[in-house]
């Protein structure tokens, strides 16, 4: 048992948050079953994940808001490549020392949820 959070822990973690935006405790305690869990530890959790959060919905919102100056009005119209800023900042955070194998499978992404664009006022 280890009494702190490690960097591989923090890539860990990096991971993990592309399956789950708001793990529970008991999730993160069997995620990371090598550490001694106290107040300071999930503390730090919780921080980490929050900052994901941060980082995740700000590029989104970037991107989005790109979409709609570019004039697009559908989910069809979208589409994230590898060449995508959108892609390249993702991943660079997330991913940064390459830990990580994207499949060679995963060129392009759609969105398949409603896209609505509004007029942001200035």
């Amino acid at each position: 048992m280890q009494e702190g959070l490690s960097p591989n822990h923090l890539k860990k973690a990096k991971l993990m948050f592309f399956y789950t935006r708001y793990p529970s405790s008991n999730m993160l305690k069997t995620y990371f079953s090598d550490v001694k869990f106290n107040r300071c530890i999930t503390s730090q959790l919780i921080k980490w994940f929050s900052n994901f959060r941060e980082f995740y919905y700000i590029q989104m919102e970037k991107y989005a808001r790109q979409a709609i100056n570019d004039g697009v009005t559908s989910t069809e119209e979208l589409s994230i490549t590898r060449d995508c800023e959108l892609y390249r900042a993702l991943n660079m955070h997330y991913n940064k020392a390459n830990d990580f194998e994207i499949s060679s499978e995963l060129t392009v992404m759609t969105l398949t949820k409603r896209f609505q664009a509004r007029e942001t006022p200035r």
